[in-house]
């Protein structure tokens, strides 16, 4: 599966000059556009001079690049002047495309070119792969059908395997629900200097949700058959700022469940016979190999596609990417079955390429561009728990993480980081040897992204350090966004990038934190600052008693020697995920102490009732309780004990 490489040295000059091209590049697309040879140039949002109006326009989806080597990339693009049907359409046949490879954004001093056919059996989508391009080189690239031609699309190709590489730059995101927010993280991300980006899973949602942003999911159902995914992709794919970000820079794409069916494992969708999903799966996998930069050698075999794969960036890092649905078994939400040596969410092949790749590696950085978390959760620290939320995760699967862990452990050279997506909340973790002792060896590292737009906007809270159920944990958050990463000999650095907002059409951004990974020394390590905290302190906690959650409280007390204004303070007794409560106007005096009471009923002196906010999680067994700041930094936790 390691793809091929090629052989040429990195230039400090030549860096600062891609950097001066990058910036150009982003003037000319947000601003006045250049002539190419092709005819026009822009961002991908740009409307081509030739076409009289939109529907006639073929290039819709923009273009995009990905998979880069140190000598060829795959350039993409599918024609559909009419996006939402499922032709796109087009005619039944075959279309001459013609492309162009060139230094410049302006599309002069072209290096390659060419023609392909975009063929009404593939969507009208071309994958063009031009060799013998230069290493650690920055390209740009554009089609032409007719009189017509595509927005300009930038690119870089990957350093030569035994180059000496100082820095490498790159992000990853994952879980974009076009009905949930608008992509202002993908407007954000195009603007970032970047080499690549990595998109983790959930590019797509099945179901027909149409939320409340006037993005409803085309068709307005849950999609079953090739045309339905056909059309679910390029309505994701209309986005501009999402067209933006692939024009910006080349991607590595993997899946999660949602771009098939929500949870689904290997042949099993329950509720459905395994031969008439495994149609529904060959339809998935054919659309997604049809919407996205994946070299034609990946295209499907009715059910089957081979997307885990393996890239080499110099000696700096070495990229596994994963495929943690095609070849699992079914989720379990039994502790004691989770623990059955023979459940698998690699598979047997899958895994001994990684396993392989490790030994084999000599670049300093090792990563997994994973799909669900790998640490282990408090959903499951009790290893007893009969029942337990974790199925979906490596949880659920404890054989493959132990495998995973030992050959972590075995090679202290091999500096592995892993990046993850699908749970829509910011994580750093500590991975440990054993996580049934959290005192073990850490041996590795875990980076959580949190989602592009899935669930909306959100309380925001976020926690530094561990957490009560994972003491692994160094970080948490839940705002929108992605995380952008830095990567030298020496320290990897990963910078949570956060959106003010996906319910409004722009939104600013921030770094939230950001943690390094020394080289040699696993573990993340806060290296932003950390926010004060007031000394707020949870002092009493009892869960609802048979449902009844006028019986549910819980007691915080001001351990400092000053009074504290809580006003917009927040306390929830679902961990931050649910049934909170923000203070009203409320002074909390040095030593003195308030309890909130779940449910509904009439204030008291010492006494407040919280009701309900609309949770999207209804969970009726809480686990933890939470208070957090009026900046959403929560101050305490404390875990229900059993009853």
């Amino acid at each position: 599966m390691t793809e091929p490489d090629g052989n040429n040295k990195m230039d400090t000059q030549q860096n600062k000059l891609l950097s001066s091209n990058r910036r150009e590049f982003l003037q000319t697309a947000t601003g006045v556009a250049g002539l190419t040879t092709f005819g026009t140039i822009g961002l991908a949002t740009a409307k081509n001079d030739n076409s009289s109006q939109l529907s006639d326009d073929p290039f819709t989806l923009g273009v995009a690049s990905g998979d880069p080597l140190p000598d060829s990339v795959v350039l993409w693009t599918r024609l559909a002047p009419e996006p939402l049907q499922a032709d796109g359409g087009m005619p039944d046949k075959k279309v001459p495309v013609a492309w162009k490879v060139a230094t410049r954004e302006n599309m002069q001093q072209v290096v390659k070119d060419g023609t392909t056919h975009a063929r009404p059996e593939h969507a009208h989508s071309v994958h063009v792969e031009p060799e013998g391009l230069e290493s650690n080189t920055e390209y740009y690239y554009q089609f032409r059908v007719g009189e017509d031609t595509s927005p300009v699309g930038r690119t870089k190709t990957a350093p030569a395997p035994d180059s000496d590489i100082d820095e490498l730059n790159f992000a990853f995101a994952s879980c974009q629900n076009y009905p949930s927010g608008y992509y202002t993280s993908h407007q954000h991300l195009a603007e970032e200097e970047l080499d690549m980006v990595f998109h983790l899973g959930d590019y797509i949602y099945e179901g027909g949700s149409q939320g409340s942003l006037d993005r409803g999911h085309e068709p307005p159902r849950e999609i079953k058959s090739l045309a339905d995914y056909r059309i679910r992709h390029a309505q994701y794919k209309t986005d501009s700022h999402l067209q933006d970000a692939h024009a910006a820079f080349p991607w590595f794409v993997t899946w999660d469940d949602h771009e098939v069916a929500n949870n689904y494992a290997d042949e099993i969708d329950e509720g459905t016979p395994p031969e008439e999903f495994l149609k529904r799966r060959a339809a998935a996998y054919q659309a997604y190999w049809e919407h996205q930069p994946i070299r034609r050698s990946r295209i499907p075999d009715d059910s089957d596609m081979p997307l885990y794969r393996r890239f080499t960036f110099g000696q700096l890092a070495e990229f596994n990417v994963l495929d943690t649905r095609q070849y699992r078994d079914d989720q379990t939400h039994s502790s004691e079955e989770a623990k059955d040596p023979e459940r698998t969410i690699l598979g047997d092949e899958q895994e001994q390429w990684l396993l392989d790749g490790f030994n084999e590696s000599a670049s300093k950085w090792n990563v997994l561009a994973n799909q669900v978390p790998v640490a282990a959760t408090d959903e499951n620290a009790d290893p007893t728990e009969v029942d337990f939320g974790g199925g979906d995760k490596w949880d659920g699967y404890r054989a493959d993480r132990q495998t995973l862990l030992d050959a972590m452990a075995n090679d202290a050279d091999l500096n592995p980081v892993v990046i993850t997506g699908d749970v829509h909340r910011n994580y750093a973790y500590n991975l440990k040897a054993d996580f049934s002792n959290p005192d073990s060896e850490t041996v590795g590292t875990e980076y959580v992204g949190t989602s592009i737009s899935s669930f909306g906007d959100t309380s925001g809270l976020t926690q530094y350090g561990p957490s009560a159920g994972e003491p692994w944990q160094r970080f948490y958050n839940v705002d929108r966004g992605y995380v952008r990463c830095t990567l030298t000999p020496e320290q990897w650095q990963a910078d949570y990038r956060v959106v003010s907002t996906v319910e409004e059409q722009s939104a600013t951004i921030d770094t939230l934190a950001s943690f390094v990974t020394e080289a040699g020394n696993p573990g993340a390590q806060l290296a932003s600052e950390r926010p004060e905290e007031e000394p707020i302190e949870i002092t009493d906690i009892r869960p609802n008693q048979e449902g009844d959650l006028n019986n549910e409280y819980a007691t915080v007390k001001n351990e400092g020697d000053s009074e504290i204004d809580m006003t917009d303070f927040i306390l929830s007794f679902e961990g931050g995920r649910g049934q909170n409560y923000t203070f009203g106007d409320v002074i909390l005096g040095a030593g003195e102490t308030i309890t909130v009471r779940n449910g509904s009923g009439e204030d008291t002196e010492s006494t407040f009732y919280t009701g309900w906010d609309g949770a999207v999680l209804n969970n009726s067994n809480p686990d933890t309780v939470v208070v957090a700041n009026d900046e959403g930094i929560i101050l305490d936790e404390e875990s229900y004990q059993p009853t």
